[in-house]
């Protein structure tokens, strides 16, 4: 234990050294404070560089970081001095510090008197709260710099201490700014960026040497005067502005929009743009607002055929645009938009051809253009019509849109006996309307003329027409006839002799009859595999007539969504519970419309028809729901599903209609139906089973009994063995005692005796050594009874008792049992 006394020693000496008092402050004040007045200010860095908890140990005080020492709330002075204690801690150096305050009451003054002619009414301007400071921004000094001097009216009676805090002093920017301690001077030690610091907003303080403030802290306003120090600078690095060719002058291209960084609303920032050049150097073709920086147009005909776009160069001064001022260029690109200011005209003015005669939809001639407007423009686009030579209708020309050429093609026969030679005039024009530049004179339209030669020639087969196209539905059958297509002989009008044929290497989907030119599918035409994905193919058809001449033409297959796929409901397992909530079926179908929906919903199988009903919800969806209060169970519902084209699709939903609140509760468990689709459980099962072998016991049994009784008492050929007797009863009634019951007429036939008694008949059954049943019917009542002789031999007996003796002979040895009304008498 004695090496740690020493330890403690110096810990405590530590402690004792880290918690000192630094030093002692007298402030002199009033013996009565309001709340929250400045009582004075002390120098907290002077004892303990970096506080990071500064408290009062009197909770009437509170401390700022500043050292400013402020009431809570109004305080009253006593007799004797005030001391409270200023605490310091630096938690992560462990160091804190204690500063010791006290408040003596300051001495009331005596004025002085003095007589009213030496009374002198003076107005005196207060100095502490002088107007904000201005410092030149990027000033160039000489540095330090005084930009302002606050001084204290109480400097005439006290020693006035001064000093300052806050952005530039003893804040970011730190060491900007500084105040001297006598003098109130405040000086910038360096120049200033007015862009990043625009202004500055200081406290000063007057204090005496004990610590006393006379003053309220000071805030001081420092404001940067800006200095053109900035140019200015586009929003963009290339403007690009388009503008229709011919545009009026005066019409808005576009604006430009430069910025600049110093004090708004100065000349600083007081922006003039102006054109510094323009490429092509030619006549201006555009203005240059220099207050907005709108471009407008200036030249009256601006041609894109000559000059397709230009490029400006523009300029932004600031300073009102004076030659002083700030400056900063940019590139401004206008392109000319094409408009139809051109017409058509034609490479020759003059064509000639030649044709077959009774040629007909067959190009003859293609006819070019020249168009100085945008290629693949509407501008440019070339529209042909034949202005004369075509009363009848024989030529027909279109444009071909990817050359813009006109292609004349002979849509009616022509006879060479009629005509030799026919000669048109075309004209051509735009698709879009002319737009001319103003002041401009009226395009004309441009023609040409076409002879066309008529040749006499025996001319092979003609297919009319030319192209024929076929729609065929998706997925047909292998075979299908899907058209007729056949060539006529120029000639004779007629399509004998004329064989057709399909030239290799084209696609393989339809055949044609060489004699009849019926086309049928060879494959089967689907959307969804490989070569058929597009659709439709060309096939270019041969007919041959017996000279041997070739007529071409052009099948078009075009394949139609047909109706290939089945609709199917997309769940067909649910669980119903109590409340019997119908089902929503939604099916499904992947052919398009119309073969898809609506869908119509069947319940197949009559008996669950019965049972559950299907009623239409919207196009794809209906409800399926219980008619009555049927038990629950697992139902297998036969559901077809019809779309839009007729196709059915079969569906089996499964429903387990099940004793619960939530699907969540049913543990598959249900109730079995009998028959149909209804499924039988394993309990139901084995009760089944169970059932037919106790039966089955029961029968074995009985056989056996009654066997044994007869051959006991060797009375094979007693009639009245056995008796079942009609009473009506559940036990043996009074009518097995009855004399009236007495056979007065017997007839054995085949082992049984039958005695009728009014609406009764009793039928006896004698059992041998086979043992067969057969049902007999009599009186209303079903009774079974058999006898057989071994052999095949029928046992016959003819004796008959008297009802003593029989009653004598049977009534201790038989048992009675009541089945549904009858008593049946047995052997025991």
């Amino acid at each position: 234990m004695a090496p740690a006394a020493p330890r403690l020693v110096l810990g405590l000496l530590v402690l004792s050294l880290c918690c000192e008092a630094c030093k002692k402050v007298i402030f002199h004040v009033p013996s009565e404070l309001e709340a929250d007045k400045l009582v004075g200010r002390v120098d907290l860095k002077e004892c303990l560089q970096s506080a990071d908890f500064i408290s009062s140990s009197d909770g009437n005080f509170k401390v700022l970081e500043d050292g400013s020492v402020y009431t809570t709330s109004a305080l009253s002075l006593s007799a004797e001095k005030k001391t409270f204690t200023i605490i310091l801690k630096d938690i992560q150096e462990q160091v804190e510090k204690k500063i010791h305050v006290d408040l003596v009451e300051e001495e009331k003054k005596t004025p002085n008197t003095r007589h009213a002619r030496d009374t002198v009414l003076k107005r005196t301007k207060r100095r502490w709260g002088p107007i904000p400071s201005v410092m030149i921004e990027n000033s160039l000094g000489p540095f330090p710099l005084q930009i302002q001097q606050v001084q204290s009216d109480t400097a005439q009676n006290y020693t006035i201490y001064y000093s300052a805090s806050g952005p530039g002093i003893d804040q970011d920017p730190k060491g900007l700014f500084y105040i001297e301690r006598e003098t109130g001077n405040i000086f910038a030690t360096r120049a200033v960026d007015r862009e990043q610091y625009p202004s500055f907003q200081i406290i000063c303080f007057a204090t005496t040497p004990d610590g006393y403030s006379p003053e309220v802290p000071l805030v001081h306003t420092i404001r940067i005067e800006d200095d053109n120090d900035n140019a200015p600078y586009f929003t963009q690095d290339l403007f690009e502005f388009c503008v229709p060719e011919n545009s009026r002058p005066g019409v808005v291209v576009g604006k430009v929009i430069a910025e600049d960084r110093d004090e708004p609303y100065t000349l600083h920032t007081t922006l003039k743009y102006r054109i510094v050049s323009q490429t092509p150097p030619i006549t201006p073709a555009f203005s240059l607002h220099g207050d907005t920086g709108v471009i407008s147009v200036l030249l009256p005909q601006l041609d894109r055929e000559l000059v397709p776009s230009y490029t400006l160069l523009v300029e932004v001064r600031d300073m009102a645009g004076q030659p002083f001022g700030l400056c900063t260029t940019g590139t401004v690109v206008v392109k000319i938009e094409d408009t139809n200011d051109n017409a058509p005209t034609f490479k020759q003015l003059q064509y000639e051809t030649r044709v077959e005669e009774n040629r007909v939809n067959v190009e003859v001639l293609r006819i070019s253009v020249v168009d100085l407007d945008e290629p693949g423009s509407p501008g440019s686009g070339a529209v042909y019509e034949i202005i004369r030579g075509n009363d009848d209708q024989a030529f027909e020309i279109t444009t071909d849109k990817n050359t813009n050429e006109g292609i004349l093609c002979v849509t009616k026969g022509l006879d060479y006996e009629a005509a030799k030679q026919r000669i048109l005039v075309i004209g051509v024009n735009n698709e879009a309307p002319y737009l001319l530049a103003p002041h401009s004179q009226q395009l004309s339209q441009s023609t040409c003329s076409v002879t066309v030669h008529v040749l006499d020639v025996d001319e092979g087969p003609v297919f009319k027409p030319c192209l024929l196209r076929l729609d065929v539905k998706e997925c047909e059958d292998i075979g299908t006839a899907i058209g007729r297509y056949v060539a006529e002989d120029p000639e004779t009008g007629n399509s004998e002799g004329i064989r057709y044929r399909i030239p290799p290497g084209q696609c393989n989907w339809v055949n044609i009859d060489d004699k009849s030119g019926e086309i049928r599918t060879v494959r089967v035409l689907d959307r969804d595999i490989g070569e058929m994905r597009r659709g439709q193919c060309n096939i270019t058809v041969l007919a041959i007539d017996r000279n041997g001449k070739t007529g071409t033409g052009t099948i078009q297959v075009c394949i139609v969504p047909g109706n290939k796929n089945f609709p199917r409901i997309t769940q067909t397992d649910y669980i119903m519970c109590r409340d019997r909530n119908p089902i929503s079926l939604t099916a499904q179908d992947g052919d398009e419309a119309p073969y898809s929906a609506p869908f119509e919903y069947r319940i197949n199988d009559r008996r669950l028809a019965s049972m559950w009903k299907l009623t239409p919800h919207d196009d794809s969806s209906w409800y399926l729901s219980p008619k009555g209060d049927i038990p629950y169970g697992i139902y297998e519902i036969p559901v077809s599903v019809i779309d839009n084209g007729g196709k059915i699709g079969e569906n089996i939903v499964r429903v387990n209609l099940c004793d619960c609140v939530t699907p969540t509760e049913c543990d598959g468990r249900t109730r079995q139906l009998a028959g149909g689709n209804v499924t039988l459980g394993l309990w139901a099962i084995l009760a089944m089973i169970l059932g037919s072998l106790l039966l089955l016991l029961i029968l074995i049994t009985i056989c056996g009994c009654c066997g044994t009784g007869v051959m006991n008492r060797q009375v094979t050929d007693d009639c009245a063995n056995h008796n079942l007797i009609i009473s009506n009863t559940e036990a043996p009634g009074e009518e097995v005692m009855d004399h009236n019951i007495i056979p007065l007429q017997s007839t054995c036939d085949q082992g049984g005796y039958g005695v009728k008694t009014g609406e009764q008949q009793t039928f006896e059954m004698v059992k041998g050594r086979g043992h067969t049943l057969e049902s007999v019917k009599g009186g209303g009542h079903q009774t079974l009874g058999s006898v057989k002789e071994g052999g095949g031999q029928t046992m016959m007996d003819t004796c008959r008792y008297s009802y003593s003796e029989w009653h004598n002979f049977t009534h201790p040895r038989l048992g009675e049992e009541s089945i549904r009304g009858h008593t049946v008498i047995k052997n025991n």
